[in-house]
């Protein structure tokens, strides 16, 4: 019977201390796997106080932090990357910090210690996690040498979702301005441009993309100053603020532009032919129209036009239009019974015995230039004509070839400044010619079509600033019409040519 007794008190015993142990230790697994445990979001604002100085705040920043289950009540939690005052710590990890709740919150606290190389660091850490939120704040005691700092730290996060990104590139960095000449080249952090020389670069602003849902600061769009060497900073934030990557954009050099709009023309008057219009400026750009003087004597009877006229809708403003001229049954037949239209830097130098005999000549093609060519730039539309007329010996021949026009840039050294190619030689492999830029494609273009031809170099050559150079822009309505080949009323339309060098 004792014995019996003795069992009973002690099962009751046991049951008492099994309902004790459940009252002190409880267990927030669910709450920790389902709601606590993640990754948040939020802005770290940290203030830091030296010892004996004055409190200093600084610009909040975007920080990811981690919790993690310890135990069924106890968190870790983890911040990546810490730093102040450009001071690194690195990372802060509290262990086990032990969870009570409090309604539907849960409160922490913990402590750990961290060493860098050039300080050690207490922390305090008390927090608040409730519906998907979580409140820190840390008090951190770091010696800096031998200097003590005071740093307090607060961050308020959202729980992340796991869709976030997790990018932080700038993938495409432009600007629409004519004050840059070359668009921006990304490599790896390092942004750079060229811009033309003596433009306004105080207020560029750029169109930047970057990784999906990430941030950049500045914003895209935002106008910035690159003048005198300025570098602009940009810091673009991952989605899930756990990646930050800084990015420097600048001035990488000064581009010469040389350009024609041919808005402005002269018309040239006589009493013995026709008027006609030559683009401005006269000492730099010339045509053939000087020559077709002979085709437009109304007191001949003939009358074909002249193969550069002003187009009043070009596009924007005027445009130079060159069209092929038939000059059969004109005085010049016997020669060259068609004159193309061409527009080129240069001269035309008219002398009618010269045109009876060496016509090529009278084109003087290039003007001084002390730049290296980086890029030859246009817009431009063409129509071939009909029929195609060549000159064979004596003979006249018509064909159904579809006439091409000619654009392009050729850069050639020279030893004195009268010294010129002309067009016997400009599109042949004379070795004063050094580089070309060459429109390959002079098929029909109905609409407007923009080109830009990268400069190509003869092998083994390169600029020398010690030589003299000239430069010949010669843009033609049929690409034969050196050798009077081409079709009656071809016609290229030509605008805003550039040269862009450097």
């Amino acid at each position: 019977m004792k014995k019996n007794l003795f069992y009973l008190f002690a099962l009751i015993c046991s049951m008492s201390l099994f309902t004790a142990c459940s009252d002190d230790d409880p267990d927030y697994t669910q709450a920790i796997d389902e709601e606590i445990a993640g990754d948040y979001k939020g802005m770290l604002e940290v203030s830091m106080t030296p010892e004996g100085g004055s409190a200093v705040t600084f610009t909040p920043t975007p920080q990811k932090i981690s919790v993690s289950k310890a135990s069924a009540t106890a968190i870790n939690l983890s911040i990546s990357n810490f730093s102040f005052s450009g001071i690194q710590i690195g990372d802060i990890n509290l262990s086990n910090c032990p969870l009570v709740q409090d309604g539907t919150a849960y409160t922490f606290n913990g402590t750990t210690q961290v060493s860098a190389s050039v300080l050690t660091a207490d922390v305090n850490a008390v927090g608040t996690v409730s519906n998907g939120t979580i409140s820190l704040d840390l008090d951190i005691t770091a010696t800096v040498g031998e200097v003590k700092q005071a740093v307090t730290v607060t961050y308020e996060g959202t729980k992340l979702s796991g869709t976030e990104g997790t990018g932080a590139d700038i993938t495409a960095f432009t600007f629409d301005s004519e004050a840059v000449t070359e668009q921006p080249v990304i490599d790896g952090t390092n942004i750079t441009f060229k811009v033309a020389e003596g433009a306004d670069i105080t207020a560029l602003a750029p169109t930047i993309t970057v990784s999906e849902g990430a941030t950049v600061t500045p914003a895209s769009g935002v106008a910035q100053d690159f003048s005198n060497g300025k570098t602009v900073t940009y810091t673009v934030v991952s989605e899930d603020y756990g990646t930050t990557k800084t990015y420097t954009a600048s001035v990488a050099g000064m581009q010469n532009i040389m350009s024609f709009n041919f808005e402005e023309w002269e018309t040239i008057n006589s009493s013995s032919y026709a008027p006609y219009d030559s683009p401005l400026p006269l000492d730099i750009l010339a045509t053939p129209n000087p020559g077709a003087t002979m085709l437009n004597y109304p007191l001949l009877g003939t009358s074909v036009g002249y193969p550069v006229v002003i187009e009043e809708e070009g596009y924007s403003g005027r445009a130079a239009k060159l069209i092929t001229r038939d000059a059969r049954g004109t005085i010049a037949e016997s020669i060259a019974p068609i004159t193309a239209g061409s527009v080129y830097t240069g001269t035309f130098e008219y002398d009618m015995m010269t045109a009876l005999t060496n016509p090529l000549s009278m084109t003087h093609f290039g003007i001084v230039y002390d730049k290296k060519p980086v890029k030859f730039t246009g817009i431009y539309k063409y129509t071939p004509g009909s029929p195609y007329i060549l000159k064979e010996g004596d003979n006249i021949t018509i064909t159904e070839d579809l006439d091409e026009c000619a654009i392009q840039a050729v850069l050639y050294t020279i030893s004195s400044e009268d010294e010129t190619l002309d067009g016997s030689n400009i599109d042949s492999d004379d070795e004063r010619i050094v580089a070309r830029a060459k429109l390959e494609d002079g098929t029909a273009k109905a609409e407007w079509t923009s080109f830009e031809l990268e400069f190509t170099w003869k092998d083994g050559v390169t600029y020398d600033e010690t030589k003299t150079y000239k430069l010949a822009i010669v843009c033609s309505s049929s690409k034969d019409g050196a050798i009077f080949k081409g079709a009656a009323n071809s016609t290229l339309i030509i605008d805003n040519l550039e040269i862009i060098g450097e």
